[in-house]
């Protein structure tokens, strides 16, 4: 049996994020943090700057007149918005080399980039404080998967398969067959990375929210995001998606069931911009 821990240490090329990432996180994090230091953090990157500028130029931030300096990219998006983008832009690098035989990785990022578009609608819909900071949870909150794909495939297969054919929880089934589940892992990469501390939380009890503690209501909407890109993948219709949801998670996070045809229609609709914006061709 193998520990979350045991998991993410095997995991070499996850173990770290790009120093440009870094050094953004250490500004946002310092009290003396400068806007126009991360800014210049981000344009000594080509292909970062090229991107954050391509978002913030984007529909998805409406019209403001073309933007062509980094600087003020960063003055409109704000440091924690650009820590953000950040890290969600890094993650391509970080999992450039990762191709793991038995997992489907376009379809990983998919279901990824639908789930952080989903959870931030919901958090958006619900009220929540710093929703925006619930996209980049939302796509890393299957992490887990791609570790255990790339440590363990033959035994995360299995779970995927026994889960299956006994209609049981995968999250079960990968505590039953291999010692620990996605959401665990999930949580030590977040915990190694050193990220805040809602990551990990949230992440790491996304499939029982009422355990998230302080950060049950991000872990709740992870928990509905979750169950959307699993409906996109079914092609399972919305009444039935918002009868599998845990009921606790409405109750947490201060939704109700009918609400979420219309979040996983604003997810859908910004994925292919994301998709473009994050993997561009």
């Amino acid at each position: 049996m193998h520990s979350a821990q045991e998991l993410v240490s095997q995991i070499e090329a996850l173990t770290s994020l790009p120093d440009v990432y870094a050094r953004v996180r250490d500004q946002v994090d310092s009290p003396d943090g400068s806007i126009a230091e991360v800014a210049r953090l981000v344009a000594a990157d080509p292909a970062l700057s090229a991107r954050l500028l391509r978002l913030v130029n984007s529909a998805l931030f409406g019209p403001r007149g073309r933007i062509d300096d980094v600087l003020r990219a960063v003055t409109l998006l704000g440091l924690h918005q650009v820590h953000d983008m950040v890290l969600a832009m890094s993650l391509q690098a970080t999992f450039a080399g990762i191709r793991p035989a038995r997992l489907d990785m376009r379809r990983f990022w998919h279901s990824s980039l639908l789930g952080g578009l989903a959870a931030r609608a919901a958090a958006q819909t619900a009220g929540l404080p710093m929703s925006e900071r619930l996209f980049v949870v939302g796509v890393l909150a299957d992490i887990g998967h791609l570790v255990l794909y790339q440590t363990v495939p033959e035994l995360a297969a299995g779970a995927a398969r026994e889960a299956a054919a006994a209609e049981e929880a995968l999250d079960a089934a990968e505590r039953r067959v291999i010692g620990c589940d996605f959401a665990e892992i999930g949580a030590a990469l977040m915990d190694r990375w050193q990220l805040p501390d809602r990551f990990a939380a949230a992440i790491g009890t996304q499939m029982m929210p009422r355990l998230g503690g302080a950060f049950a209501a991000d872990a709740a909407a992870l928990h509905i995001a979750r169950r959307i890109a699993e409906a996109d993948a079914k092609a399972e219709a919305s009444a039935d998606t918002a009868a599998s949801v845990a009921p606790e998670a409405w109750s947490l996070v201060g939704l109700a069931p009918e609400q979420l045809p219309a979040i996983r229609e604003e997810a859908e609709l910004n994925l292919a911009a994301y998709l473009a914006l994050f993997f561009p061709r």
